[in-house]
């Protein structure tokens, strides 16, 4: 397989254009600011030593959020992460409602904060999301259906709390 090689001017248009994608999608699965901004160190890093050529902008984002995601899933995985419970004091949205809706989605497990930020705020199909995850298009629909049901059921309560 032929790797792509960058020039550090080029490297850093590379960074600039993706940082802010990947940034949000690590912190999405984390769900830790230390932690997503490490995946995302780590992307770029691999990008640089062994980035295939890319056929398409497509491609090239697709690749970087698929290392992204399986390096998120690894330090999901990792013994050290078990043993410590992060909170989350940033979270990416302008808007209060936004903002209440994205901590509300931060209390869900990963695998159902995965499918939902690459579903709405990355735009992919269910598709895509399956080859970007490993995971069966079966599986992506029910962790979607899921995810929007636990949101339902959530967004439900703190309506009916604040009454």
């Amino acid at each position: 397989m032929a790797y792509r090689s960058f020039r550090p001017e080029d490297f850093e248009v590379f960074v600039t254009k993706h940082e802010n994608r990947l940034y949000r999608t690590a912190l999405a699965i984390t769900g830790n600011v230390a932690d997503a901004e490490d995946m995302v160190q780590e992307a770029f890093l691999r990008a640089y030593e062994k980035a295939p050529e890319f056929e398409s902008e497509e491609h090239e984002k697709a690749w970087l959020i698929r290392v992204t995601v399986n390096l998120c899933n690894s330090c999901l995985r990792s013994p050290w992460r078990k043993r410590t419970t992060p909170l989350l004091d940033s979270y990416p949205a302008a808007q209060s409602k936004q903002q209440e809706l994205v901590e509300q989605i931060m209390t869900l497990p990963s695998k159902y904060r995965t499918v939902i930020h690459l579903f709405y705020y990355e735009g992919y199909s269910i598709k895509d999301i399956s080859m970007l995850t490993g995971q069966k298009e079966a599986t992506v629909r029910s962790h979607l259906t899921r995810a929007r049901q636990k949101l339902k059921l959530i967004l439900k309560e703190d309506d009916y709390e604040s009454v």
